[in-house]
C-alpha cells in the first residue's frame, strides 16, 4: 500500500556499467543531477505536455449529450470514490505536479549553462503547468492535498489537504510567475509550449470557476490587451483537422496519426451512411438553445418554425448540429422515418439511408448528428483522427471577461462588445456592423447574465466547456433532472407525428430564463419519448468524491455524503 502519486515522478535513474564506483556519471540520468543542462530541462518540460495530463470534461455529462439511452456516472447519478475517471483524474493531475515540482526545484542545477532568466522561463512554464493540474483538482474535488515539493512515500502520507482560499492563492502566485516570465510567442517549433497569455487565460478559468469574478476580470483582460490572439475567421473549420495552431488558440496540444496521439471516438460521431455508428448525438435540449437570427430564444421569435427547426437560426446552430436534407460526408442527411434512400454525392444516386430508424434501429435516437468539427478527414486513418486538442480558445477570454463584468454589475460597452464580438463571428461580419447580426445592446445585469450563458452554450458545444458551466451557475440539478427525449419508434412516428404534419417538431418548446428548453409538454402529448433518466444529486454532485484509496490509505476526509 502506498500513495506515490506525490513522488517525483522523473524516474530517470538508470543502471551504471558494472564495477564503477561513479554513482552519478556525467553520460547517465540521475535524480541528484539532472535538469543540469538545457536539453535535460527541455526533456522534463516535455513531459509535462503528454495528452493524459490535459483532461477535459466530456460533454457527456451534461445536457448537451444524447448516448442512446445511457447514462454516465453523473448523469445517472452513481458517481463515487470507484470511478474510473475520478480515479484518473486525480492520479494523472498528481503525476504531473510531481514532475512540475521537480523542474521547479532542480532547475537551478543548470546556472552554469543557462542565464537567471532562462531559469525563470523554464520554472515559470512548470509553475503554469502545476497551476493548471491544481486548477482541475480544485474546480473538481475541492478537498485537496497541496504540495509544492517531492515527497518520498511517508510524506506523502502525512500530508492533509489544504484550505481551498490558501490553494487558490498559490495557483494565482504560479499563474503570475508564468505570465511574468514567459514569453508571449514562440517560434513554429515549439507552438505548443505555455506561454504568458496562456497563464493569464487559465488563470482567469479557475478565478471564473471559483466565483472570483474581480482576478477573472483582470486576467482576461490583460490576455486581451496582449494584442496576440484573434478570433479564428470561420467558426466552421477552426474545429477541422487540418486546422493547426489558430490564431485563436491560446493553449492547446497538437495530435498526430503518425505519432499515435488521436481523437479515438470518432465512429460514435460520424452518421451510419458514411460508415459511423451515428450513436453519440447532440441532445434536443442544445438544439433548442440556439438562438434565432433576430436574437430571440425560439419561444419568443415569430422567426422560429417547430417544422423547418434549422431555417432561421442563429449560424452556429448547423455548424453544430448536420441540418436535414444537407449533404455531410457525401450523403444527403434526412432521419425522416419514411425516407428510406438517401442520395450519395460520389455514385450520383439515391442508396439505402442507413440514418433512419426504420431502415437502422440503432441510428441517432433524436434525429440528430453532431457536424462540428467533422469533415471527410474523419473516415480516414481507421477513424483515429489529428484535431488540435484545444485547452483554452480567445472567445472564452472575451465571455469570461464579459462574464466577470456582469456579475460585478460592472456594465460598459466593453461588456457588449466582448460578447458581440464572438457572436458576429458567427454571421461572418465585423462587430461593428450591428445591422448585420443580432447585437447585444442591453445595459441590464440580468439581461446580459442570459444572453452571456446562451452565448457560452452557442459557441462551445462539443468543447468541454458545458459541464463546469453548469456546476458554476448551480444549474445542474436543474438541467440534469430532466429526462433525455427523442423521437418515438418509427411506426408511432409516422402515425402520431410525420401523418399529422407535425415533422420535425410538433409544438414550439418553452425556453426558461436560463436558456433550457422544456419539452416536457410533447412527451405529456405523446408525440416524443423519454430516452434515458437523468439524475443528479445536489446534495454531493457539485463536488467530486476524493478516489476510495486515497481516503482509505492516506485518511484524507471524504466529501459530504459520498
Amino acid at each position: 500500500m502506498k500513495r506515490n502519486i506525490l513522488i517525483a515522478g522523473i524516474g530517470l535513474i538508470f543502471i551504471t556499467s558494472c564495477g564503477s564506483l561513479d554513482l552519478n556519471p556525467l553520460s547517465d540520468g540521475s535524480g541528484e543531477t539532472w535538469n543540469s543542462t538545457p536539453e535535460e530541462i527541455d526533456m522534463s518540460l516535455n513531459g509535462l505536455y503528454k495528452d493524459a495530463f490535459w483532461l477535459q470534461d466530456s460533454d457527456e455529462w451534461t445536457d448537451d449529450f444524447l448516448y442512446r439511452d445511457a447514462t454516465t456516472p453523473i448523469t445517472g447519478a452513481t458517481i463515487n470514490g470507484e470511478t474510473d475517471f475520478v480515479k484518473t483524474w486525480w492520479t494523472n493531475s498528481y503525476k504531473a505536479i510531481a514532475r512540475a515540482n521537480n523542474v521547479i526545484i532542480s532547475v537551478g542545477r543548470a546556472a552554469k549553462t543557462l542565464s537567471q532568466a532562462q531559469i525563470s522561463r523554464y520554472s515559470g512554464e512548470a509553475r503554469f503547468v502545476r497551476a493548471c493540474q491544481y486548477s482541475r483538482l480544485l474546480s473538481h474535488y475541492g478537498n485537496i492535498v497541496y504540495t509544492e515539493s517531492t515527497l518520498d512515500i511517508e510524506q506523502a502520507l502525512s500530508l492533509k489537504q489544504t484550505d481551498a482560499a490558501t490553494v487558490l492563492k498559490s495557483i494565482y502566485a504560479d499563474f503570475d510567475s508564468a505570465a511574468l516570465y514567459l514569453p508571449k510567442t514562440y517560434g513554429a517549433a515549439d507552438l505548443k509550449r505555455a506561454t504568458s497569455g496562456a497563464a493569464l487565460a487559465m488563470k482567469a478559468r479557475i478565478a471564473l470557476h471559483m466565483g472570483d469574478m474581480a482576478t477573472a476580470r483582470d486576467a482576461a483582460k490583460a490576455c486581451m490587451d496582449q494584442n496576440v490572439y484573434k478570433l479564428h475567421t470561420d467558426f466552421g473549420n477552426l474545429f477541422l483537422p487540418k486546422t493547426k495552431n489558430s490564431i485563436e488558440t491560446i493553449f492547446g496540444l497538437p495530435r498526430s496519426v503518425a505519432l499515435k496521439v488521436t481523437f479515438d471516438d470518432a465512429q460514435n460521431f460520424v452518421p451510419r451512411n458514411a460508415g459511423g455508428w451515428g450513436a453519440k448525438n447532440p441532445s434536443w435540449d442544445l438544439f433548442c438553445a440556439f438562438l434565432c437570427k433576430d436574437g430571440l430564444p425560439i419561444d419568443e421569435s415569430p422567426l422560429y418554425d417547430p417544422r423547418k427547426p434549422f431555417l432561421n437560426r442563429d449560424p452556429r446552430c448547423a455548424a453544430t448540429i448536420i441540418e436535414f436534407q444537407t449533404s455531410h460526408l457525401g450523403y444527403t442527411y434526412q432521419p425522416h422515418p419514411d425516407t428510406l434512400k438517401v442520395w450519395k454525392d460520389a455514385d450520383q444516386k439515391y442508396v439505402e439511408n442507413k440514418d433512419t430508424r426504420s431502415i437502422a434501429i440503432f441510428a441517432s435516437f433524436n434525429g440528430l448528428n453532431w457536424k462540428k468539427g467533422v469533415d471527410g478527414d474523419w473516415l480516414l486513418n481507421s477513424w483515429k483522427i489529428e484535431p488540435d486538442k484545444i485547452i483554452i480558445r480567445y472567445a472564452d477570454v472575451l465571455l469570461m471577461y464579459a462574464e466577470a463584468k456582469i456579475e460585478l454589475n460592472q456594465i460598459d460597452q466593453s461588456v457588449r462588445d466582448a460578447i458581440n464580438m464572438v457572436r458576429a463571428r458567427a454571421y461572418g461580419v465585423a462587430y461593428t456592423n450591428t445591422a448585420a447580426y443580432p447585437a447585444v445592446t442591453s445595459s441590464d445585469q440580468a439581461a446580459l447574465r442570459k444572453a452571456l450563458r446562451n452565448e457560452r452554450r452557442m459557441e462551445f458545444a462539443r468543447e468541454g466547456i458545458r459541464y463546469m458551466d453548469i456546476i458554476r451557475w448551480k444549474i445542474a440539478d436543474k438541467v440534469l433532472n430532466m429526462p433525455n427525449y427523442g423521437m418515438l419508434d418509427p411506426a408511432d412516428l409516422r402515425t402520431k407525428v410525420v401523418q399529422p404534419g407535425l415533422w420535425f417538431f410538433p409544438q414550439t418548446t418553452p425556453v426558461d430564463e436560463d436558456g433550457v428548453a422544456d419539452l416536457s409538454a410533447m412527451y405529456n402529448a405523446g408525440y416524443i419519448k423519454v430516452v434515458a433518466v437523468r439524475k443528479f444529486d445536489a446534495s454531493r454532485q457539485y463536488l467530486w468524491p476524493i478516489p476510495s484509496t486515497e481516503v482509505l490509505i492516506s485518511h484524507l476526509t471524504q466529501n459530504p455524503n459520498y
